[in-house]
């Protein structure tokens, strides 16, 4: 097991205590994480809106991440200054909001089910 510091202790213990998911501890860690290596190891109390935006430009420019990707990195820092360094984010905070397009699903035509059907054997349908 790594060791984290005092302080993503004291999250974890936090959002355990609250009864949030281990999974959403997990989410919220990684991406508190993230954002404090990205500005060079600062304390999340030194930094504010600016660093929030400019955290969250660097991942739709640089990381190309998902609208969903974003949100969950915003809702982790959102929940990082409000709940943990009782502080309020901007509600307006004017960050480049990702574009990228979902994938379309692969559909295939009626001719291809029937050519995939053909190598079954009749049990299998």
């Amino acid at each position: 097991m790594r060791t984290r510091s005092p302080f993503l202790n004291h999250i974890t213990e936090f959002m355990l205590t609250k009864q949030y998911s281990l999974r959403t501890v997990d989410t919220y860690l990684k991406w508190i994480s993230s954002y404090i290596n990205f500005h060079g190891k600062r304390h999340p109390a030194s930094m504010g809106n600016n660093e929030v935006v400019e955290y969250l430009d660097y991942l739709v420019l640089k990381c190309n991440v998902s609208p969903k990707t974003q949100a969950t990195a915003l809702n982790a820092l959102s929940f990082l200054y409000k709940q943990i360094i009782k502080q309020d984010l901007c509600p307006n905070l004017t960050f480049v909001r990702s574009k990228r397009q979902s994938k379309l699903p692969i559909v295939m035509t009626p001719e291809e089910v029937k050519r995939l059907m053909s190598f079954l054997s009749k049990r299998y349908y």
